[in-house]
Order: structure tokens, then C-alpha cells, then sequence
């Protein structure tokens, strides 16, 4: 994909089943502005960790292992002008895509810059990590102000 931007990736872990419905690849970007008390993954927040790899790198992974993609991290919206091509890329090749951050889909819809993000994924799971609203017993998020949240192109998934 020539013209692609590089992207920080901490890691990519395949056929995980905590980020999303069924087996999924997820990848983990570098950055993070929220440092939410609680943390599982504070390594993260370095938006310099990780490696630099190409769209086609990731995309040459997300293809071998033929699993849905979550993007996490970090927060992947630090990256967003890579971020936005990778997603179509991704969209394109017919695999569904969520995004874990720590914006609320409030804040990234009043976003110029963040909005188009709403329309390159499925499903959106936002908000902060919040220590004292920890809940255990929620899937796919860690705290009870966290919303899992259709995207207006996206596709629905089964709660069961």
C-alpha cells in the first residue's frame, strides 16, 4: 500500500477471544494520553514503545491469521491519520473491526479530526478505565461507565 503512514505497534496477538466476539486479532497501538489509575496495560502509554511497522505488515498479519481485528493499545486514536487507511484497508478485505479508547463516542463525534473513525469501524467500546467503577462481570470492558456501541456502518454482534 504505497503512501501508507507507519504506524508504533506494541504487539498483535491473534485468536484472542477478550476484545470482541469470537476469535479475533488484536492489535495494540503504542500512546496513550488517559494513564487511567488501574491500568492493565500502563507499558502502553509510551506513544515512542513498540515497533514501527507499515499498513501492509499489519495487514499481511491480520490476512494470515483470518480473524476478525480489534485495535486497542494504548488508545488507537493517537494515531489516527495511519489509523483511517488501515481500517478501510482492513474493511475492504471484509473483516470487522472495534475499537477500544478512551474518548467517549461524545468526544470523538464532536471531533473534526476523530469523527471519520465512526464510519471506518463496527463497533466502538469507549471511555476510560475508572478504578472505583471496576466490574468484573462485564464483557468486553473493565469498567461500568464503558459502552460498547454500534457504529453507525457497523454490523450488530450477538450478546449471547
Amino acid at each position: 500500500m504505497a503512501g501508507f503512514t507507519s504506524l508504533r505497534v506494541l504487539d498483535i496477538i491473534p485468536g484472542t477471544s477478550v476484545d470482541g466476539p469470537g476469535l479475533r486479532t488484536t492489535i495494540y497501538f503504542a500512546g496513550c494520553p488517559h494513564h487511567c489509575e488501574g491500568c492493565h496495560n500502563p507499558q502502553s502509554w509510551n506513544p515512542e514503545g513498540g515497533r514501527v511497522m507499515t499498513a501492509d505488515e499489519i495487514l499481511d498479519v491480520v490476512e494470515d491469521n483470518g480473524f476478525n481485528v480489534t485495535f486497542s493499545g494504548g488508545d488507537p486514536l493517537l494515531q489516527i491519520d495511519a489509523l483511517l487507511p488501515l481500517a478501510a484497508a482492513i474493511r475492504r478485505r471484509g473483516y470487522n473491526i472495534w475499537l477500544y479508547t478512551g474518548y467517549t463516542f461524545e468526544q470523538i463525534a464532536a471531533s473534526p479530526r476523530l469523527r471519520p473513525v465512526l464510519d471506518a469501524v463496527d463497533v466502538v467500546v469507549d471511555g476510560p478505565f475508572i478504578l472505583s467503577l471496576r466490574d468484573t462481570g462485564l464483557r468486553f470492558r473493565g469498567s461500568s461507565n464503558q459502552r460498547v456501541l454500534y457504529c453507525p456502518s457497523g454490523h450488530p454482534w450477538d450478546e449471547d
